[in-house]
């Protein structure tokens, strides 16, 4: 890169506060909209009453982004990083106002034509999540930690926002005609809106920042070919950098296969963080949880509480001591919360609401504080290229655990009859 260490240090701290924020604002939304159809599922579970939507549209959800992003992964070396990211925002901006259109053309009634056009809509949140977060974590695993946590952190703020928003309408349209379907008519057009913010917030300010491009030209100049399209967006073109550098040595990469190997402690264990709690949240909380003190608010709460702890978890690791930086600690670590299952069953079965709102706020917490542990400890030692490759690699794994998950929830159906 021809800089000395001096000037090095000046360019990594020029925006770089700027960029922690932006990468909070992507975060949200790469999950601001699939969270808003979690969270109103009170509102279809009462519009599509027999086709278990709190279930079904997870399932749908799920295969769609898994299938998207193990493609995305295989091709990641040559796909162009800018115009993924685009495009998996943009249909979550078009996705999230459809479900506003579709709700508005069949009048609230439902049916099974307005059900499969939900499923619909849910299978284009998972082409468009599978796009952006394995587009965002593979960007910004060549950065610093600290943007990939903000990510991360902005991820679990929209579970968190929604939960809030969900309370507010349900508060504020409880005693109202159609009260569930206004609030979940408001949540969608929030969720349009933030959606609409990041695509402007990644095509037009994310590249400009100093800090940004430093990182970009590096990886560039360690042969990177998916940064190019942002590079030439914040107006830097490295044709020349790059023909003065032909060693071939900038040219020699780990390939996919190697990067698996070595790090197979850190993709199971992102694969098993996901595969318990999504075989406990929302599906388990939502239909299992028996008649409480709090009436129809319970469900709620208990979501609002785990996305709360989640978001709480992921800051928790820039706390030192916390933080978990051992590959054999963090398996452990992760392999101990299998005691949840048996914890949630008893609870569920014999325990007040209280005891089943603190397993919940636990199950949140351990969730966000391990999932940051491990997507920013595994890019450590890499160059550019092998550490966004290995970021696509490290979200296809949580992925298949998100999905994983969701299949086994169904076997809490079990002598339960549908």
């Amino acid at each position: 890169m021809g800089m000395n260490t001096g000037s090095e240090e000046a360019v990594t701290k020029k925006g770089r506060f700027a960029a922690i924020v932006v990468c909070w604002f992507l975060g949200n939304g790469s999950l601001i909209s699939w969270n808003s159809m979690l969270t109103i599922v009170d509102y279809y579970a009462q519009v599509f009453p027999r086709y278990h939507p709190t279930r079904m549209l997870t399932l749908v959800y799920q295969p769609f982004a898994f299938i998207t992003i193990a493609i995305l992964t295989y091709h990641e070396a040559k796909l162009n990083t800018r115009m993924r990211n685009i495009l998996g925002y943009t249909l979550f901006f078009i996705s999230s106002f459809l479900v506003i259109i579709l709700d508005l053309a069949t009048s609230g009634k439902g049916g099974v034509g307005a059900f499969i056009g939900i499923c619909l809509i849910s299978a284009a949140f998972g082409v468009a999540d599978a796009n952006v977060q394995g587009g965002m974590v593979g960007d910004l695993a060549f950065m610093e930690p600290e943007f990939i946590q903000s990510f991360l952190a902005g991820l679990a703020a929209s579970g968190a926002l929604t939960s809030a928003l969900r309370l507010i309408t349900k508060a504020a349209f409880e005693h109202t005609n159609d009260g569930l379907r206004k609030g979940a008519m408001m949540f969608f057009a929030v969720s349009s809106f933030f959606e609409l913010l990041c695509v402007l917030l990644y095509a037009y300010i994310f590249p400009k920042i100093p800090i940004v491009k430093y990182y970009r030209s590096k990886a560039a100049s360690e042969g990177s070919k998916t940064v190019s399209a942002d590079l030439a967006a914040a107006g830097i073109h490295l044709q020349n950098e790059l023909e003065a550098e032909e060693d071939p040595k900038h040219h020699e990469r780990l390939t996919i296969r190697q990067l698996l190997m070595q790090n197979l402690d850190y993709e199971l264990g992102l694969y098993l963080i996901y595969v318990l709690t999504l075989s406990i949240f929302p599906g388990f909380l939502s239909e299992d949880t028996g008649n409480h003190a709090l009436g129809s608010w319970y469900v709620l709460v208990l979501i609002a509480m785990y996305n709360v702890l989640d978001l709480i978890g992921r800051y928790t690791p820039m706390i030192k001591c916390l933080k978990i930086v051992s590959r054999k600690g963090l398996l452990i670590a992760i392999l101990s919360r299998f005691l949840f299952i048996p914890a949630f069953y008893f609870t569920a079965k014999y325990g007040g609401q209280g005891w089943m709102i603190l397993l919940t706020s636990l199950l949140g917490l351990t969730n966000g504080h391990l999932t940051v542990c491990v997507l920013t400890e595994a890019p450590k030692g890499y160059k550019g290229p092998e550490a966004n490759a290995l970021g696509n690699v490290l979200v296809m794994f949580l992925l298949g655990g998100l999905f994983s998950g969701v299949a086994l929830d169904w076997l809490w159906l079990i002598g339960k009859g549908w």
